[in-house]
């Protein structure tokens, strides 16, 4: 992509062959992420398959409008940065706990609707918090994010969980051939391939799968050529207060997820994100989520999957991830094409995935290089941060024990590992200490 002087890369529109091609990159490398929340949630709820092909049709077309809305943005709607959006998993226990304690479907909705206008009425608030978030604490964050990933891809590349031959090493084997494709392809390609690398690694992997037996594509004949997702489609929704506090609690922890992934890709693409357009992307969750609420879907987040693409291919612009919303679109309009991505074997996904995701933990230690950590305690807000983001990672049960609105909150490493930062560095570097900015080195390029 050429670049001007007058055009910032994230505004850039590539050619039209490029955007298909990045944007298909994006969809593949959240697709798994994307679907796996209606998954789980409707079969806790024991729906029969042609609902649960529903909600997952359902859930694409809105992650495609969502993430349409984030990127290419209207009014103070939207970050306008290359944001995917899907369904976050934050949700999911309440969400199961509200549905089979015999509030059902039509009580998740309510209480999502109901987030979802929370969000939009607090993300002026969230924005003015941005001063909180200096370097010290946004690369602890970006590098948790990153972290905490990276057992997903690992799930993925030992088959998926839930697999019958979880681990086995023919899986191992492929997630290694697509890893060594995708570095290959980064090292030896001319830069316009190369900037496919991960796309490039999924098809040749796709390619050696088949004949090895990974794959199934039996869904695809199953599924249907055209389907359309009508406003509440499982009944209308029920406001009841307990599943609405749940869901409120949910929707504080995704948007302090989101805030710490506006800045991680703020950062990664040279375009800082500043309290207004923190709340315009925060807004754009929230109007995603009543979204969500209505057509048969759940809560709305930007993807940290996505983040990792973004800082590995370089492909900056924001009108590439708009392409795969709207290929999003596409595949929740039309289920047998969606079947066929679906049909992309786990270990493909993960070979693909530790790249990606190590990337976004790689930016995380850039941005802390930036960090003054002489004679200070910035140290200890690191270490101790990045330990309580990892300890529900490394020890899924280690809250069970907890109130569920607890567990709501620190289940997610993303979201105690941001609160453990941002306290620590309001406890060390401006209750009485020095501030934040004080102990920063000199940025001299912030991508």
């Amino acid at each position: 992509m050429a670049t001007t002087a007058e055009v910032h890369p994230v505004d850039e529109i590539p050619p039209v062959r490029q955007l298909a091609a990045f944007g298909l990159q994006h969809v593949l490398a959240m697709y798994a992420g994307a679907v796996a929340v209606p998954l789980i949630v409707g079969g806790a709820l024991r729906l029969s398959p042609a609902d649960l092909a529903y909600l997952i049709t359902a859930d694409l077309l809105v992650c495609g409008v969502a993430t349409l809305i984030q990127c290419v943005g209207f009014w103070r709607f939207g970050v306008r940065l290359p944001i995917m959006q899907g369904c976050t998993f934050a949700a999911v226990s309440p969400m199961v706990l509200i549905g089979t304690t015999g509030g059902g479907l039509p009580a998740i909705y309510g209480s999502v609707i109901v987030a979802g206008l929370a969000i939009m009425l607090l993300a002026p608030v969230f924005g003015r918090l941005l001063r909180f978030f200096p370097p010290l604490v946004t690369g602890t964050v970006i590098l948790i994010i990153g972290v905490s990933l990276l057992p997903v891809a690992g799930n993925w590349a030992a088959g998926g969980v839930g697999a019958k031959d979880f681990g086995a090493p023919r899986n191992l084997a492929l997630a290694a051939f697509v890893l060594l494709v995708v570095l290959a392809v980064q090292r030896f390609a001319p830069p316009l391939l190369a900037r496919v690398a991960v796309l490039t690694g999924i098809v040749v992997g796709l390619a050696v799968a088949v004949p090895f037996g990974f794959t199934d594509f039996g869904g695809v004949a199953d599924a249907d050529w055209v389907g359309i997702s009508t406003p509440f489609h499982f009944g209308a929704p029920e406001f009841r207060v307990s599943a609405i506090v749940s869901m409120l609690v949910v929707a504080l922890v995704t948007m302090t997820e989101t805030t710490g992934d506006l800045i991680a890709v703020g950062e990664l693409t040279g375009r800082e994100v500043e309290p207004r357009s923190l709340a315009d992307g925060l807004r754009a969750d929230g109007l995603s989520t009543v979204l969500g609420g209505v057509f048969n879907t759940f809560p709305y987040t930007a993807y940290a999957q996505n983040v990792g693409l973004v800082g590995m291919t370089r492909v900056r612009s924001r009108w590439v991830v708009a392409a795969a919303g709207a290929l999003l679109v596409l595949l929740g309009l039309l289920p047998k094409l969606g079947a066929v991505v679906a049909a992309v074997p786990a270990p493909v996904l993960g070979g693909a995935g530790l790249v990606m995701f190590g990337t976004v933990a790689a930016s995380g230690m850039r941005t802390l290089a930036r960090v003054d950590f002489r004679d200070n305690h910035n140290l200890t807000v690191v270490a101790v941060s990045v330990a309580v983001g990892m300890l529900p990672v490394g020890v899924p049960t280690v809250y069970a024990k907890f109130p569920d609105w607890f567990q709501t909150v620190m289940n997610s490493g993303i979201s105690a590992g941001c609160l453990t930062a941002i306290v620590l560095n309001l406890l060390f570097n401006h209750l009485g200490g020095r501030k934040a900015e004080e102990t920063s080195a000199p940025v001299e390029e912030s991508v």
